[in-house]
């Protein structure tokens, strides 16, 4: 079987599943948001709902639009607010205890090895990375959770990804991701569980592996695996938490076969208006494509290795004249982290924005909306058209070596050029 399928085997309590079925699973864990979970608590009530199926495995994260831009946003965070004091919620976190979501759950050790995880939103694939079958879901399903602790899912096929080589200079997870998305295409991995394999995972940090998986959505996968080997069991382990080695079988029958030798790939930075136009730096940077803001941060890099990398293309230089360079951490114990590492200084001296974690530009939220005719480079995991702000603005994605070199030269620039 591939992983996908022992991973939803296990939660049937079956010896096998095949693709296509559909199986009624108990969820271990079911996200909302200060966006989805509104809905998701208003279809709770209209079905019915008194009390959520178990307290303990629904988790409520105000990241959106945190701490709150406006009414509107403070009356979302408000309701979730009194939906978790009503339901006994513990895990809901609160300004100040809070983080991006994705980035917030694995780190609290919320979302373990083989899980069954549920979120209202897209990115929740991320968790993939941790061996647990992990997808995003609409808010009605989410409130159907509420009432039952179950979802309906369908096996998916399987798409397996080789990775061999090594990793060059200030080349990247991220690096990788976009290069799969533009093998793929944006929709050549619709409803398929893309599954991370071969030699070079080992070279994936958990940090980078996280990345990989987050943006698995971006290709129309349904979520992203890696399998559990000596690099989750050591993370899992520091949150407390045993797990076994998990992988597919060597005789596991895939949908669609790749294979990515690192060793040839160049950082990669993804045109407007879609994730899958990737090209290569050196071919961007031959454009001088000047930017009017960087963003660093997000669900997708918003880690500490992402701000340490910035940080290290940053040290000692000063982001160009014109450009808006805005970091943004994923989470609180990030934060910590970047200050104890002096991270946050070198930021401030470069004339950087720091910021505290929330989403915020991300989805065109606040802390950094485009205004017509601007252009952003950012670490985030989507472009579409108008995504950060003005319908006639651009976004390019990058890794946060390539944004913060871009942040230093006020055009889209290659970071081993610097």
């Amino acid at each position: 079987m591939t992983l996908a399928q022992k991973l939803l085997s296990r939660k049937a309590e079956r010896s096998n599943v095949e693709p296509g079925e559909f199986l009624l699973l108990d969820v271990d864990l079911a996200l909302a948001n200060d966006i989805t979970a509104p809905l998701a608590i208003q279809k709770f009530r209209e079905y019915g709902g008194k009390k959520v199926f178990d307290p303990e495995k629904v988790v409520l994260v105000p990241d959106h639009f945190v701490p709150n831009k406006d009414i509107k946003s403070a009356m979302q965070v408000k309701l979730l607010r009194e939906f978790a004091k009503e339901q006994g919620i513990k895990h809901f976190y609160e300004v100040g205890r809070m983080g991006i979501e994705h980035v917030l759950l694995p780190e609290e050790g919320l979302v373990k090895s083989g899980d069954l995880v549920v979120g209202a939103d897209s990115h929740t694939c991320t968790y993939g990375a941790l061996g647990s079958f992990a997808t995003g879901v609409g808010s009605t399903d989410i409130a159907g959770v509420y009432l039952t602790g179950k979802v309906w899912l369908k096996v998916p096929e399987s798409i397996n990804v080789k990775l061999q080589g090594h990793l060059g200079e200030f080349v990247t997870a991220k690096d990788v991701i976009l290069k799969i998305i533009s093998i793929l295409g944006v929709d050549g991995a619709n409803y398929k569980a893309l599954e991370f394999s071969g030699p070079a995972i080992y070279e994936i940090t958990m940090d980078g592996r996280f990345t990989i998986s987050n943006m698995a959505i971006e290709a129309g996968g349904k979520t992203g695996l890696f399998p559990v080997d000596e690099i989750t069991m050591a993370y899992e382990k520091e949150r407390g938490i045993e797990v076994e080695p998990l992988s597919a079988d060597e005789d596991a029958v895939y949908w669609k076969e790749l294979t990515i030798d690192l060793s040839e790939l160049e950082p990669q930075v993804a045109y407007p208006y879609l994730p899958s136009n990737a090209k290569s730096v050196v071919e961007a940077e031959k454009e001088r494509i000047r930017v009017d803001q960087v963003v660093i941060g997000s669900c997708t890099n918003g880690r500490i290795e992402d701000l340490r990398l910035a940080a290290q293309i940053l040290k000692g230089r000063k982001v160009a004249p014109g450009v808006r360079c805005i970091i943004i951490p994923g989470s609180q114990s990030v934060v910590k982290q970047a200050l104890k590492e002096g991270l946050v200084d070198i930021f401030l001296d470069s004339e950087c924005a720091f910021s505290t974690p929330t989403c915020g530009p991300c989805l065109g939220g606040h802390m950094g909306i485009l205004a017509e005719g601007e252009v952003a480079i950012s670490t985030t995991n989507r472009n579409f058209v108008g995504r950060m702000g003005h319908p006639k603005s651009k976004v390019f994605l990058a890794s946060p070596a390539v944004a913060a070199a871009s942040a230093v030269r006020g055009y889209i620039a290659d970071p081993r050029r610097l």
